[in-house]
This record gives structure tokens, C-alpha cells and sequence, in this order.
């Protein structure tokens, strides 16, 4: 019987630690330090919010950048890659159409093409962004003193490697998006 109150007790303590009192001080600690990642890094306009800065969304406006195509059509609960076989006859055409779309050579290593391995990556490459230029520029009809502003704001919102190693230098799509907005 003396085991078994022991061996209660031991149960409590570990449920009362690792169930209650672990949580709280990681709650607290992630609100206190990390509270924007914490709360989802969201991105606001006019007090709204618009979106994650984690999270890859769909823009097919021809007036904004357009992030990488998702293999889960951009929802969080489906993230995925294709799964599809590089030797697989459906990626190649679903790649050969996105070049078409895209006005890109089937061969070239564009964001544009290729799904990332989640599906959700908000980011893409700057030379992405550089073939996009064309086209925002002229859906938004932008005289040539904008289009600098538009390439400087490019250049300005690029992310480069994380301590100089890790990663690659990017630009995140929605925050580039609402900053688009908001200067042109």
C-alpha cells in the first residue's frame, strides 16, 4: 500500500510539472521574449490582419509579386510536397505550364516552377522577384522614376543569410505585397 501512495505521489508531481507548471513557464517565456512569433508573426494593415509572415499566401493579381506555387493550394493544415517522382510525367508537365504561365525557360531554377517541400515557403529567391519586375511594373503603370523605387524596395526588403551561412538570401512575398500597396 506504502508503494502505491509513493508511487501516486510521483504521478501527481510529474502531471502537476509536466502538465501545468512546465506549459505556464514556456507560455510565459515565449509571450515575454519571442511574443511576435509566439502569436504567429502576423502582419497588419489599417489595424487588419492580412496574414502570417510564416506562411506562403496566393497572389495571382498580375499587380503583385507571386510567391512559389504551393502543392497544398496554400492551406496550413494540408502542408505537403507533391510527392511526385522526379521522373514523374505529371511534374514535368505541371513544371513545362508553370514556365509557359511564367514566361520562364523550363530549365532555369526559378521559384516559380517548384513547390517547396512544405508547400507554405513565403519566401522566394530575389532573382524571382527581379523576373517579376516586367509585369507589376506594367500592371500598375508605374513611370520610370517608380520603377526605381520599385527595384530599391525590392533590394531594401531582401532578407540576406541568417549569420552570413545559413539559408539563402530571400525576400518574404506578403510583406513585400503590403509594402507594394502602401507605395504604389
Amino acid at each position: 500500500m506504502k508503494i502505491l501512495f509513493n508511487n501516486l505521489k510521483i504521478f501527481i508531481f510529474f502531471i502537476v510539472l509536466t502538465g501545468v507548471i512546465y506549459p505556464l513557464f514556456i507560455t510565459v517565456v515565449s509571450q515575454t521574449v519571442f511574443n511576435d512569433n509566439a502569436n504567429g508573426s502576423l502582419i497588419t494593415k489599417n489595424g487588419k490582419v492580412v496574414g502570417s509572415k510564416l506562411l506562403a499566401q496566393d497572389f495571382k493579381d498580375k499587380k503583385y509579386f507571386w510567391p512559389r506555387p504551393s502543392a497544398a493550394n496554400y492551406d496550413s493544415a494540408a502542408s505537403a510536397a507533391s510527392n511526385l517522382s522526379p521522373d514523374s510525367k505529371t511534374l514535368h508537365e505541371t513544371i513545362a505550364k508553370r514556365a509557359t504561365d511564367n514566361g520562364l525557360d523550363i530549365n532555369s531554377n526559378d521559384d516559380l516552377l517548384y513547390t517547396s517541400g512544405s508547400g507554405l515557403d513565403p519566401h522566394i529567391s530575389p532573382e524571382s522577384a527581379e523576373r517579376q519586375l516586367n509585369r507589376i511594373i506594367e500592371a500598375r503603370h508605374l513611370d520610370a522614376g517608380k520603377v526605381d523605387e520599385l527595384k530599391k524596395l525590392v533590394e531594401n526588403h531582401t532578407e540576406h543569410r541568417q549569420l552570413g551561412v545559413l539559408g539563402r538570401t530571400r525576400i518574404n512575398v506578403l510583406e513585400l505585397n503590403v509594402l507594394l500597396d502602401e507605395k504604389f
